[in-house]
């Protein structure tokens, strides 16, 4: 997704992941001639015969995230972060390292073990002579999704002049408050490569989930009435509540749900089944549960039916085209879509921040 979202002005020159059905559907979407299909740690710099203008690392976030084992960058997955950075050590040795690097993951890594997981990648950017910065940008701004990701964009120092992309103080549409905590406790080598990008705010977004339904999807089917009268009675007073409201509009509506273990009156964990009716999705995840995946109601008067989310709607949340082909099997798509990154926001960052800077580096080296 980061290849789709970079779009047909960038050539791949190599490409790694370790989940074999991801590069299966990889291959079928891009070819079979730069993927390699290992375990990053087994990655040498013997495989990447072409220098690079940019490496892009979506590393695992289980260990970062909020709802995970806490393991922060030394668990086994969201730990994969030093073998990829072990790369580009390498290649700075053997005068090739990426001008440009950007890593991607959510935004408990501003304050996975009390900042010092940020602060570590912060400090292996500095010491491999990066200027760097980060941002953190919300999906919504660009499709109906509530998805927001932390993004570190690092330039090799002294290639060119990017000043014009940066300000002196933060933005707080894309350095919040929990951005700014996390910068001030790095170390002063790092701050002094700190930089605040400065990127315009987006339009307006113009498309809301019913642009995303799929009037007849294939690859689930509808609840049963009793499937949904289930589910119905899981929700708390105040998401039937909600429910009411909308049965009430007399117009049709749809809402997605999450089921969550959550504490009742009486302190007793209990399942429950959370709605909402905001035209936005919730935070689409892998399917590793039953909970994991998100349901679709749809409601007109008293009619309400459910459904789980299809795997195209899933694609097109992430911002993926129609014809982007999707894995055959259910929880193979859901896993390939909810655990990448947004196609919009990669394109964002690419036309406001990376391009530009490359274009001055181009404009730089012909002048010199």
């Amino acid at each position: 997704m980061a290849r789709a979202g970079l779009g047909q002005n960038w050539e791949c020159v190599f490409a790694n992941d370790i989940d074999a059905k991801k590069a299966a559907s990889y291959r079928l979407n891009w070819g079979n001639n730069e993927i390699k299909v290992a375990d990053i740690a087994n990655v040498r710099t013997e495989n990447l015969n072409n220098p690079a203008d940019l490496t892009w690392a979506s590393f695992p976030c289980q260990d970062l995230s909020s709802a995970g084992s806490g393991a922060g960058l030394e668990g086994a997955r969201s730990g994969t972060f030093w073998p990829f950075w072990n790369i580009v050590q390498k290649l700075r040795v053997e005068n090739r390292a990426p001008k440009i690097v950007v890593l991607e993951n959510v935004c408990g890594a501003l304050t996975s073990h009390e900042g010092k997981d940020f602060s570590s990648i912060c400090s292996a950017m500095q010491k491999e002579e990066y200027q760097f910065g980060a941002v953190v940008i919300d999906a919504v701004d660009f499709l109906p999704q509530s998805r927001p990701r932390l993004f570190f964009i690092g330039i090799q120092k002294d290639l060119t002049d990017i000043s014009f992309l940066t300000q002196e103080n933060p933005d707080l549409k894309w350095h919040p408050k929990a951005l700014v905590n996390a910068y001030q406790k790095l170390e002063n080598a790092a701050k002094a490569s700190w930089v605040w990008w400065n990127i315009p705010h987006p339009a307006k977004r113009n498309n809301n989930l019913l642009d995303c339904i799929e009037e007849n999807p294939k690859s689930i089917n509808w609840h049963t009435p009793a499937e949904t009268q289930r589910l119905i009675s899981l929700m708390s007073a105040h998401n039937l509540s909600k429910l009411q409201k909308i049965k009430k509009l007399g117009e049709p509506k749809v809402g997605t749900i999450y089921k969550r273990t959550r504490k009742d009156e009486k302190g007793q964990k209990v399942q429950r089944a959370e709605v909402r009716f905001d035209d936005i999705s919730g935070c689409l995840r892998t399917p590793s549960g039953g909970s994991s995946r998100q349901i679709m109601i749809f409601v007109h008067n008293e009619e309400i039916r459910s459904r789980l989310i299809s795997t195209r709607e899933t694609a097109r949340l992430m911002g993926l085209p129609d014809d982007y082909k999707l894995p055959p099997k259910y929880n193979d798509a859901y896993h390939l879509t909810g655990d990448g990154v947004v196609v919009p926001v990669v394109n964002y960052i690419s036309r406001h921040i990376l391009e530009p800077i490359l274009s001055n580096i181009k404009k730089s080296q012909k002048a010199a």
